[in-house]
């Protein structure tokens, strides 16, 4: 049984890595509330996390990547046997850090990893996907590695930031797919609301009451799916209505700014030139 432990700014790495040609059994805790993704390799060892009045197992780990909030009440435990060897990379930090994650880590855990962040148990699982092939190879040049000595901490650090990446990149990426099947009906709805009222739209809240979504989910998921802010993809779909009626000389800019809900015609001129670089009375 091989364990390192690196510590990584307010991160901690955890590689393990096991074979036996009999049953071994390994087990491990925390010594204090932590938040972690572990990421498993080419072995499909058998794991058991074990806490106060509860257990939950798990019998197929290879190409897992599982994210879950422990305290020190939890027991981690790890079955290897010939045919089912350990590779596995755990990322934690412990909940206290959460603020002094550089490049606004923090935030994508909080954001991603609510229900971590939040716990009301002593383990609670977060979202857990098999790992897309960019992840595997990744993981798999880590358990290679050559190098030695500072060249060798330089390339750990640089691949474990990147699955860190590709984790919170593939997560985000299968919750808007989650929102696609759940709400998509309901937020083209909205969008299209939004464009058969251009001139004069409706408030956030009679939008959320309109398509049956609460204002907050609609911000959400509105800005995830669209790529902007229900304001912002109005305004933006104001102006570039307003920009095609006056290039096809279907109206004055006064006529477009009015048509697109503008009263003043200075604001419409400075957030026409914001967008497009140029001011309307400037088309050909």
């Amino acid at each position: 049984m091989t364990r390192d432990i690196i510590d990584i700014n307010d991160i901690t790495v955890l590689v393990e890595t096991a074979s036996s040609d009999k049953m071994i059994v390994d087990s491990c805790f925390f010594d204090e509330p932590i938040i972690a993704v572990a990421f498993y390799g080419s072995g499909n060892v058998d794991l058991d996390v074990k806490y106060p009045n509860s257990c939950k197992n798990f019998k197929y780990t290879k190409g897992l990547t599982l994210s879950f909030f422990a305290d020190d009440k939890v027991e981690f435990i790890h079955t290897v046997s010939k045919d089912k060897p350990l590779e596995c990379i755990v990322i934690a930090t412990a909940a206290r850090n959460l603020d002094k994650l550089p490049n606004q880590e923090g935030d994508l855990f909080s954001e991603l990893l609510n229900q971590l962040v939040n716990p009301k148990d002593h383990y609670v699982e977060g979202p857990s996907f098999h790992m897309t092939p960019e992840m595997q190879s990744i993981l798999k040049s880590i358990f290679d590695i050559k190098y030695t000595g500072k060249a060798k901490m330089m390339f750990f650090r640089s691949q474990i930031t990147t699955l860190l990446s590709h984790f919170f990149g593939q997560l985000a990426l299968n919750q808007t797919n989650e929102i696609i099947s759940k709400d998509r009906d309901r937020l083209n709805l909205a969008r299209d609301i939004l464009l058969q009222n251009l001139e004069n739209p409706p408030s956030l809240s009679e939008l959320s009451q309109e398509i049956g979504l609460n204002t907050t989910k609609l911000k959400k998921e509105f800005k995830e799916v669209f790529g902007v802010p229900v304001f912002k993809y109005l305004q933006n779909e104001r102006l570039a209505t307003a920009h095609k009626m006056i290039s096809q000389n279907q109206a004055t800019v006064q006529e477009a700014a009015w048509h697109v809900g503008y009263d003043s015609l200075s604001s419409f001129s400075n957030a026409f030139a914001k967008k497009f670089g140029y001011r309307p009375s400037q088309i050909k």
